[in-house]
């Protein structure tokens, strides 16, 4: 347990309730930015943890179990404080953005539960290529939304000639695109896994 990778990851665990409360004042413009700056230092643990882990040999079955965790964590967290403070809201079309979160939330709980029953009956299911872009997209989108708020302070409240234009926004707009893209990729990988596990369902 007390390995290096085991410990960032731990780590990665410990430090969600205080990005949450950095985020938690959608007008702390501070706190938004010192929440981007310990997004990122999450998001570069995430890499080397398991690289750390595959480079020393110290790859655990602990290790295995909470690496997909502190990943999902994160991410519910972060998308469910940002929708409770107004930040999936957005010009033209306001608070239909959380549509985009939603569906992100939605897979990442049926993947999981795909995952531990195609693990009960000794299935394994590759990360493919396009899971990975889209957790890339997921990181970006979020680490934007997160920037934004530091940058351009809490959205507009519903669309309408008070918002920020386009260039006023520009941070935010690329969190919001980057949030749409991951959500896109998600139903096509879920999709992915679940008829995997369809297949072991007769």
């Amino acid at each position: 347990m007390l390995t290096l990778p085991n410990l960032l990851t731990l780590s990665r665990i410990l430090a969600v309730p205080l990005l949450g409360f950095l985020l938690w004042w959608p007008d702390w413009r501070v706190g938004y930015l010192i929440g981007f700056a310990i997004y990122c230092v999450i998001a570069i643990t995430d890499f080397f943890d398991g690289y750390l882990a595959r480079a020393q040999g110290t790859v655990s079955k602990l290790g295995i179990f909470l690496d997909p965790i502190a990943d999902k964590i994160m991410v519910a967290a972060v998308i469910l404080i940002l929708t409770a403070q107004g930040y999936l809201r957005g010009p033209y079309v306001g608070d239909m953005h959380v549509i985009a979160g939603l569906v992100i939330l939605v897979r990442e709980i049926t993947v999981s539960g795909l995952r531990e029953f195609l693990g009960g009956i000794q299935v394994s299911v590759p990360v493919t290529r396009l899971a990975k872009w889209k957790t890339t997209f997921q990181l970006v989108a979020l680490g934007a939304l997160i920037l934004g708020g530091a940058v351009h302070g809490q959205p507009c409240q519903s669309p309408g000639p008070d918002c920020q234009t386009l260039a006023e926004s520009w941070v935010h707009v690329v969190g919001l695109a980057s949030l749409w893209a991951a959500a896109a990729l998600t139903c096509i990988t879920g999709w992915d896994y679940l008829r995997v596990g369809l297949k072991h369902m007769d």
